[in-house]
């Protein structure tokens, strides 16, 4: 996986998933979680936080 913490911040912190197309957005948690955040090719207010593998 990740071997240090900037990597980590970089490729995971504040990016969500969109469960309908799979599009990458990069927003604040707190307003994913309110639902003000929609994805921009579907309008969809479904997202997910990015999987780590």
């Amino acid at each position: 996986m990740v071997k240090f913490p900037e990597a980590d911040a970089r490729l995971f912190y504040r990016k969500f998933v969109c469960r309908k197309c799979k599009s990458v957005i990069k927003a604040s948690n707190l307003d994913v979680l309110a639902g003000k955040i929609s994805c921009r090719n579907c309008g969809s207010h479904a997202l997910r936080p990015k999987r780590k593998k």
